[in-house]
């Protein structure tokens, strides 16, 4: 089988981004239901960095490993059995649970590859496929988001928060948004979210309720886990609802029912985007509907970051130090 040389950045040891290195390596043709994609653009999410740091937990790999889950590209090679597909065409993909998208080209399957429309850059593309859907599904479909509704995002300045204070937004909610300093403060601001609190200078959940006339909010999205958990569920209303969606923080390990009834009948679920992308019709509904809401321009994509490949252990540590606002993307 005829190889092709390519670069990818490895992952032989666990441990600091500087464990990151940029190699060359060789594909070969598509197999069958494959095609082999030349990339433009790679999305970075912070769960990346769990998975770089240690062999246990949810993040759990076998090395070596390319780190990496959404990019961007052109379709360079299509193999047997592949239908809907054509050279040159521009694709994206963004499954959680998917590795390998640190590199500048790669086998995937073709189910998992989605058209990208006219209306929308390959850099774009690539910062909101995972971070995208999963604002998607979070307003749409885990609580769908209307005009009578208050929302508390939980880090309203990263890659996934810009996207859902803006969504929240523009489906008439009521957006508070936690960040660091007054800079990501203008940021979240700017993006959709009405009223900014830094949490390093007041306790937000004491925020949250005195901008609800002490009613809480109806729902909280967070990502974070650990370091919030407990005041995001302060923050809710009678009855509202707790999404969790990441460990950025830290994993919590114990859940107590009856702390959930004596703070208001609360509800809490575990969010993922692989069980709301479960099928190949859900993932294109997903999608879909989030290039719809980019094009229209009711959703702005803000890459703070741009990484070239090589570099992958300097956006890695740019994103652990809290010096990235917006998505961070690589070029090959």
């Amino acid at each position: 089988m005829a190889t092709r040389k390519t670069s990818a950045v490895f992952l032989r040891e666990y441990g600091g981004p500087d464990v990151l290195k940029l190699e060359e390596t060789e594909i070969g043709e598509p197999g069958a239901g494959e095609i082999r994609l030349k990339q433009t653009a790679v999305g970075i999410n912070f769960s990346e960095t769990h998975t770089r740091k240690s062999p246990g937990g949810t993040h759990a790999n076998p090395l070596p490993l390319i780190l990496g889950r959404e990019a961007a590209g052109v379709v360079e090679a299509i193999g047997a059995e592949v239908e809907g597909f054509e050279i040159g065409q521009r694709v994206a993909y963004g499954l959680r649970r998917q590795q390998g998208a640190y590199t500048e080209c790669r086998l995937i399957p073709a189910h998992e590859l989605i058209a990208i429309p006219d209306e929308i850059s390959d850099e774009t593309a690539a910062a909101i496929m995972v971070k995208g859907m999963t604002a998607s599904y979070l307003v749409r479909q885990t609580f769908e988001v209307g005009p009578e509704h208050t929302v508390l995002v939980q880090a309203a300045a990263g890659g996934v928060g810009t996207i859902l204070c803006q969504w929240a937004h523009h489906l008439g909610a009521t957006v508070l948004g936690t960040v660091s300093s007054e800079a990501k403060a203008d940021h979240a601001r700017a993006h959709g979210c009405d009223h900014p609190i830094i949490y390093t200078e007041e306790d937000f959940a004491t925020r949250a309720r005195e901008l609800t006339n002490g009613d809480g909010v109806d729902v909280v999205y967070d990502p974070i886990g650990e370091p919030t958990w407990e005041g995001s569920f302060r923050s809710l209303k009678r009855r509202g609802l707790m999404v969790n969606y990441g460990w950025a923080g830290g994993r919590v390990t114990e859940l107590e029912p009856l702390d959930l009834m004596n703070l208001g009948s609360l509800t809490f679920t575990k969010a993922a985007l692989t069980n709301y992308a479960n099928t190949r019709e859900n993932l294109l509904a997903l999608a879909t509907e989030l290039f719809d809401v980019v094009a229209s321009g009711a959703v702005k994509v803000e890459i703070g970051q741009r990484f070239a490949l090589k570099d992958a252990s300097l956006a890695h540590e740019a994103l652990e130090t809290g010096k990235t606002v917006g998505s961070t993307i690589l070029i090959p």
